[in-house]
């Protein structure tokens, strides 16, 4: 239902007050002025609107239409959106709440879960339900947070939750950007205060021609694999991707294609927000400190500010520790200074705004940075590889106070890591030969913490690290390798490190990559204002940035890459948007300050080593078909023994084609020579039924005797009862010993068992055939 009322100027405020006072928390109202000067106001019921079913739908050329519908399910929600792509659906709920105790801190949380009922499959675990979320799940989760946190408006504090349920998934279109598109419009059609909406795609490269939301199929032979989060107005508001050593001017093409089209998502949202949005509620801002007490902290701090960030003899431990010291002196001299002493919490709240402002003022006015370098310039780097002779690749990359100790370990095919069936749907990878562990621990930064499992923070950035690395190592290596990468010393970009050490610690390796690759994170400084951030005017860009300009600037770009292209990229911006002109700068940026790291990797390891001494060794080995069994043994017991008694592994990898591998060359050298007896070895005679042979006892048992037939064959048992006509209850009875040649009968094998049915007593009452014993 829709009521118009026309109102004039003076009436207006009158009745904006009616409705603020009786709380119309259910309705939608739209004032939009006439030509004759006068308002419509536009009511749109909450019952008649929000609860049915809306939707809209996105374009793109030659693709898949993208469907946004809101309205059908989970209606108790403060915001529900389906986002449905080809036959893939994504539901995503937004639910909000008020905190007991306000902070600055935004705690929103995703889930972003994967259900094997939405592949039509059933988990493979013992329960046969889903448990805890996976890596892949909470790398969606990162990323779809860092796509809305900075749309949140400032001052928001209330407990957050997006929930992301898969309704379907077809095998043909990823979930993930679904799910970032279904997120942003189940936001922008509730009542929480956001700033959006926002548009996601998947942008590809294929034969140098920009693709849109690619398929499954599409992405295995693209170049790239770049996910696009961008605002209206052409706003970029986060990077996520991998390259096949893409170039510069071709991934600068892809950016703007993906924010081109991110625009029309946007507009789709807009339109469904029109159609059945909420009123965004009013919360509650954490009350700043009063200008006298900032301006008395601003007062009594700033010199001491100053000479701490221009003093470039600190380093990070000296200039925190200084930074706390003043922070502590402050605060005393504070709430003794005022008559009404005000609480220690706005006094260091008013502390960071002006310890804030100070360092951005300074790094604008001096164009200098806390350290002394200039924009450009990077940390001092050094390097070092072949630390440790046990380890099959090592190396130890410093650059500035961020140090990071990687190692490489080289095994069989079969340790390849295993992806579960609905990852292997919704990413196309069954297993990867090549996976990067990233170690955080807490010492690195000089805490004290708990070890345990990857927390996601780690995982994030190790998967950052492994997509900058995973082009640059061929796909047909005969190894699995574990990269591993430990921070030692953290103060900036340790993921970043992280490529450029496991990139020395691959070559130290001997793995045959393709050109050294390194990585660089790039940090901004801007004078924005909360209401445009489109027209950045004074802004700066920093190279290699430190923990401390991460931590007080406004954006983390990180790419990797080689001297001739791009690998990865993950840009957290920290402002609602940044416009297009500076996302393409930052990119030059790094990409020139890569090249020049990797000229100082150079100077130390330039190209793989040939062949390390301690190389596991892996051959392949072509078996006949009617030699199979031979190699096998019952039960697979042959390859079984060899795994036991040299080391080595061997596998199938195609009907014919066999895999030796082994930890080094002797073993390699003893599992052939096994393999090579097996398959020599003679093969077991076939024995006719009812013929008579001769068999050798090799042992004595208390119900019966071991025989063999023949050297080939395993030893059966005689009972006691088939050894003579009369009973006896042990085979000594009969004057039987080991070693000693006896005549048996031989009656086929038992068809439950399949043991061979042999008997001596026959022979003393029936006549047959004499074979001799078998040679």
């Amino acid at each position: 239902m829709i009521l118009r009322i026309y109102l004039c100027n003076q009436t207006l405020g009158v009745y904006r007050y009616i409705i603020k006072r009786t709380s119309m928390n259910n309705v939608n109202s739209i004032f939009k002025k006439t030509s004759d000067g006068c308002y419509a106001f536009v009511r749109l019921f909450h019952s008649e609107n929000y609860n049915h079913p809306s939707s809209v739908q996105t374009e793109f050329q030659d693709r898949a239409k993208l469907k946004i519908s809101s309205g059908r399910y989970a209606r108790f929600t403060d915001g529900c959106a389906v986002a449905e792509l080809g036959d893939t659906a994504v539901m995503v709920t937004a639910v909000s709440k008020p905190r007991l105790n306000v902070t600055s801190f935004l705690p929103l949380v995703v889930d972003y879960r994967q259900k094997a009922a939405a592949a039509g499959r059933i988990p493979t675990n013992f329960l046969r339900r889903e448990l805890g979320p996976t890596e892949y799940e909470i790398l969606v989760g990162r990323m779809i947070d860092r796509s809305l946190r900075p749309l949140f408006p400032v001052g928001f504090s209330n407990d957050t939750q997006i929930m992301v349920n898969l309704l379907s998934v077809d095998g043909v279109h990823d979930p993930d950007v679904l799910s970032i598109n279904a997120a942003s419009a189940a936001l922008a059609i509730s009542d929480i205060p956001w700033n959006g909406p926002i548009g996601a795609v998947r942008v590809g490269l294929h034969n140098n021609e920009v693709i849109i939301n690619p398929t499954r199929k599409e992405l295995s032979v693209s170049d790239l694999n770049l996910i696009v989060t961008a605002a209206s107005q052409n706003l970029v508001v986060m990077l996520e991707g991998s390259a096949n050593n893409v170039l510069q001017q071709d991934f600068l093409k892809a950016i703007k294609a993906g924010v081109k089209e991110c625009q029309k998502i946007c507009q789709s949202i807009f339109q469904l927000q029109k159609l059945c949005g909420k009123i965004k509620r009013t919360f509650e801002i954490k009350s700043l400190p009063n200008e006298e007490i900032i301006e008395s902290v601003r007062t009594l701090s700033m010199m001491r500010l100053k000479e701490v960030f221009t003093d470039y003899n600190h380093d990070k431990i000296s200039r925190d520790e200084k930074i706390k010291e003043i922070r502590l002196d402050i605060i005393n001299k504070v709430k003794e200074s005022m008559e009404l002493m005000p609480d220690t919490e706005s006094v260091n709240e008013a502390f960071n705004i002006v310890s804030k402002n100070i360092f951005r003022e300074l790094v604008f006015d001096l164009k200098t940075r806390c350290d002394g370098r200039s924009f450009t310039d990077l940390r001092p780097i050094s390097c070092e590889v072949d630390l440790y002779n046990p380890l099959h690749g090592s190396a130890l990359f410093q650059r500035g106070q961020t140090q990071v100790f990687c190692t490489v370990a080289l095994d069989s095919i079969d340790s390849s890591l295993k992806l579960d069936p609905v990852s292997v749907l919704t990413s196309g990878l069954k297993e990867k030969n090549f996976f990067l562990h990233y170690e955080f621990p807490p010492y690195a930064v000089n805490e004290i913490g708990r070890s345990g499992p990857a927390q996601r923070r780690e995982l994030g950035h190790g998967a950052l690290a492994e997509k900058g690395l995973r082009a640059v190592v061929p796909s047909d290596f005969p190894f699995t390798i574990r990269l591993t990468s430990e921070v030692l010393e953290s103060n900036g970009s340790s993921s970043m490190a992280s490529v450029c050490g496991g990139s020395l610690a691959l070559m130290d390796a001997g793995v045959p990559i393709i050109c050294p690759a390194a990585g660089v994170a790039i940090g901004l400084l801007t004078n924005y204002n909360d209401n445009d951030t489109k027209h950045l005017e004074n802004y700066c860009l920093l190279t290699d940035i430190l923990g401390i300009e991460d931590y007080l600037g406004d954006m983390d770009f990180k790419l990797a890459g080689t001297k001739k292209g791009i690998t990865a990229i993950q840009a957290d911006i920290k402002i609602p948007g940044l416009p297009l002109k500076v996302v393409m700068e930052a990119v030059i940026a790094a990409c020139d300050a890569k090249s020049r790291i990797i000229d100082i990797m150079n100077s130390v390891i330039d190209k793989p080593r040939v062949k390390k001494s301690n190389w596991p060794v892996c051959e392949k080995l072509e078996i006949p078909p009617h030699k199979r069994g031979k190699l096998l043994g019952p039960g697979g017991i042959n390859l079984k023994r060899i795994m036991l008694e040299t080391g080595a592994q061997i596998s199938q990898q195609e009907e014919n084609m066999y895999t030796i591998f082994a930890p080094n060359q002797s073993a390699m050298d003893e599992a052939k020579d096994t393999v090579d007896k097996l398959l020599t070895s003679e093969s077991e005679p076939q024995l006719e039924f009812g013929a008579i042979y001769t068999a050798k006892i090799v042992e004595i048992r208390d119900v019966g005797v071991m025989v063999i037939l023949h050297p080939n064959m395993h030893p059966a048992l005689i009972h006691n009862s088939q050894l003579d006509q009369k009973k006896i209850s042990h085979p000594s009875a009969l004057g039987l010993e080991v070693g000693q040649e006896i005549q048996v009968k031989y009656f086929g094998r038992d068809p439950v068992s399949g043991l061979m049915r042999l008997s001596r007593k026959v022979l003393f009452s029936t006549g047959g055939n004499i074979i001799r014993k078998q040679t």
